[in-house]
């Protein structure tokens, strides 16, 4: 059956899109959102959305950006092409979109078409692949570290074993003491950054119990701390590695607490959502600059003065051994937050 352009419903179409549609007016006011706008940005009826400002929906450092994109559509009648943006969701949730404006002309009007496409899985995927490529060359790197220094370090070991049975002085038990401190580093970064050779079986893991329970070995530092726990979905389970996991969580919350200075808040949230518990752990501290985020989880990177950045790596690494996700969002003097998702499967 052939269809005549002139009977087609372009209403249905438009309105039934997979991708996000909104029609806006050169004063940022939406005027049109298509069903995928709404489920885009978490909102459940028309009234959420019409007459509001775009820039409502848009991070702070987009609305100069926004309202020059306009004008060249409106006033200029360009295309602006796609590009990467984030967006704010509904209750302040960030996802990364595609979005591409072109003019739209209504009755002797031109106003914008705003074409939104959800990439956020495709920039999990990417980053997740990154990691996982960044941690297995670390992994490798590791590894030959380890051996390297290893071997003349045993060979010093061995030496001053000798030295301490025909010469007494209090110098050699220091020396002695610093060698071992050096060989639980050397194990520390082999085992964060090959988490696989801890052979733990995946059992069963309470993961709100288990942060509740971690949070008690900080009792004697939360003197000066606010703690918020927002534990929503408790009854769900997830099969892992349970000491890797908690100790994933004691380094986290351990940050968390370390990055605040005098009096401040940490907040931990666990949520189910679509397959996948979600835990963050958020914090009120001095926050981590923009170009040092990606240098995150690489072994001996820390901002702390005293930090070796191992326990940042043992993290990442055991995330991505489960199969889960890891980001991190943070403004440098507001804070920082770790978001973890896991994948929540039958064993």
């Amino acid at each position: 059956m052939n269809l005549i352009i002139d009977n087609l419903d372009f209403h249905q179409l438009v309105e039934n899109s997979l991708n996000s549609i909104l029609i806006v007016c050169e004063d940022q006011t939406i005027r049109y959102c298509n069903k995928a706008g709404l489920r885009l940005l978490n909102l459940t009826s028309l009234d959420q959305i019409l007459n509001k400002k775009i820039s409502q929906f848009l991070p702070p450092d987009l609305h100069d950006m926004c309202n020059e994109g306009l004008t060249r559509v409106i006033e200029k009648q360009e295309i602006i092409k796609e590009m990467d943006i984030k967006i704010i969701k509904n209750h302040g949730e960030v996802a990364e979109v595609e979005i591409m404006t072109i003019p739209f002309y209504f009755e002797n009007k031109v106003l914008a078409q705003v074409i939104i496409q959800d990439i956020t899985k495709r920039k999990i995927a990417e980053k997740r692949l990154k990691d996982r490529e960044k941690l297995a060359t670390l992994g490798q790197l590791a590894a030959g570290i380890v051996h390297e220094v290893k071997n003349p370090l045993t060979a010093v070991k061995g030496f001053l074993h000798l030295i301490k049975e025909s010469h007494n002085h209090p110098y050699l038990d220091t020396m002695e003491s610093e060698l071992e401190k050096a060989f639980q580093t050397l194990q520390n970064l082999l085992q964060v950054s090959k988490p696989d050779l801890l052979d733990e079986p995946l059992i069963l893991i309470d993961v709100c119990k288990e942060l509740n329970s971690i949070l008690l070995l900080f009792q004697e530092k939360l003197y000066s701390v606010e703690v918020e726990m927002d534990l929503r979905d408790s009854d769900k389970r997830f099969y892992g590695k349970k000491n890797l996991l908690l100790k994933s969580f004691f380094n986290l919350i351990k940050n968390a607490i370390e990055a605040i200075m005098d009096d401040g808040k940490i907040k931990i949230e666990h949520y189910y959502h679509e397959g996948w518990i979600h835990i963050k752990v958020s914090d009120t501290g001095q926050g981590i600059p923009e170009e040092k985020l990606v240098l995150l989880g690489t072994p001996f990177y820390s901002s702390k003065p005293d930090g070796t950045g191992l326990g940042l790596t043992q993290v990442f690494t055991t995330v991505h051994e489960h199969g889960g996700n890891i980001s991190v969002q943070s403004v440098v003097g507001k804070g920082t937050t770790f978001h973890i998702q896991l994948p929540v499967k039958m064993n």
